[in-house]
């Protein structure tokens, strides 16, 4: 049985991919809360998030933002006691048709797994069996999918897979012990690979791996990106590493999205608070030194989060409104702005002000820089 890419076309350059307008991933309100009893906490509050076909799309923010839940509770790998609540997650296929994943029975499940939709979780040491050597474990994920394919197949493929992410096949016979920590995520997203998904989700993978072998784990998912034409979700807290592979970058906190658009529109003209001192906490490679910052204060308790902006309280441009009114993902009310972004901050909505009785304030120079 032979095994070829369903996309045979390279992809276009990054600032050339295909709109959200070409919809491969569409998570739609979804809603996630941890705990079965009276008073959950939730964690994910109807998060909505587009992923076009062909695109790499960065979801960033700090620890406990909500990343990998989204990413679990979309492919429904949510472990107990996270519960999802509420919203869709919409699939389209290559020849047009929708699917609801969060409608499907375990047996379409298993089938849509790894074969639309696959996942590099973060640890690679964790997620390889330790007793097993590398060639069976891929082979073995091949042969559950793909039930007529013979050991001597699935074992041909697997070596492909291990060319195709720079490893030599005679590493089929190793266990996971015997690989760098580099080569051991490389295994894991070619065992993602096997059965040429449209969507790759990777839930950070390049931590703890030094700079040099980030360089080369980034560039990897870049060409194979090019070469294999599937989609991609990647999860960092590391919006610099984004900047490099992401056509378009979500910003996360607090289980909301708070801005979503294009990589270098977030790196030169981050509309949010939150966006722009994320930015600030991390040194720039290149041109004039800057001051680093940080942020202020800690995430919050979301099983205490009430009503209005949840970055408030570590916010230096939050006034009255912020304690009372809850900011929706809008148009930045900046002119010339690029149409596909959107940020949930106040001062960007002065209508939603207006209307709840409050005086709405101009947006601050360092939010409104071209």
């Amino acid at each position: 049985m032979t095994f070829t890419s369903p996309a045979g076309r390279p992809l276009a350059h990054p600032q050339h991919v295909a709109p959200a307008s070409d919809p491969v991933l569409e998570i739609r309100n979804l809603s996630v809360d941890y705990g079965y009893d009276s008073d959950p906490v939730h964690v994910l509050r109807d998060v909505s998030l587009t992923l076009g076909r062909g695109e790499v799309l960065g979801l960033a923010g700090e620890s406990g933002c909500g990343k990998s839940t989204l990413a679990y509770a979309a492919t429904r790998l949510l472990p107990p006691p996270g519960l999802i609540t509420g919203g869709e997650v919409l699939f389209t296929d290559r020849d047009g048709s929708t699917t609801d994943l969060l409608r499907l029975d375990d047996a379409q499940l298993r089938a849509a797994r790894w074969q639309d939709l696959a996942i590099v979780f973060q640890g690679a040491m964790n997620s390889l069996n330790p007793v097993f050597r590398i060639g069976r474990q891929i082979a073995d994920g091949i042969r559950a999918h793909r039930p007529g394919v013979s050991q001597r197949e699935a074992l041909e493929r697997s070596a492909e897979l291990l060319e195709l992410v720079g490893i030599s096949p005679d590493r089929l016979k190793a266990y996971p012990h015997q690989l760098s920590g580099g080569m051991r995520q490389r295994v894991m997203i070619a065992m993602a690979l096997a059965l040429d998904p449209q969507v790759l989700i990777m839930d950070e993978p390049t931590t703890a791996l030094d700079v040099v072998m980030q360089r080369q784990i980034v560039e990897q998912i870049a060409e194979l990106r090019d070469r294999l034409g599937f989609s991609v979700i990647f999860i960092t807290h590391d919006v610099s590493l984004l900047i490099e592979i992401a056509d378009r970058i979500a910003i996360m906190y607090a289980g909301e999205i708070v801005e979503d658009a294009p990589s270098l529109d977030i790196y030169h003209r981050p509309r949010h608070p939150y966006s722009s001192a994320l930015l600030h906490s991390f040194p720039p490679l290149r041109g004039p030194r800057r001051e680093l910052t940080g942020i202020p204060g800690s995430p919050p308790d979301l099983a205490k989060l009430g009503a209005g902006c949840p970055f408030r309280d570590r916010c230096a441009f939050a006034f009255d409104a912020c304690a009372t009114v809850d900011p929706e993902l809008v148009f930045p009310a900046v002119p010339g702005d690029d149409g596909r972004r959107a940020v949930a901050c106040l001062r960007h909505d002065p209508a939603a002000v207006r209307a709840a009785g409050f005086d709405p304030l101009p947006v601050p120079a360092e939010l409104s820089l071209g």
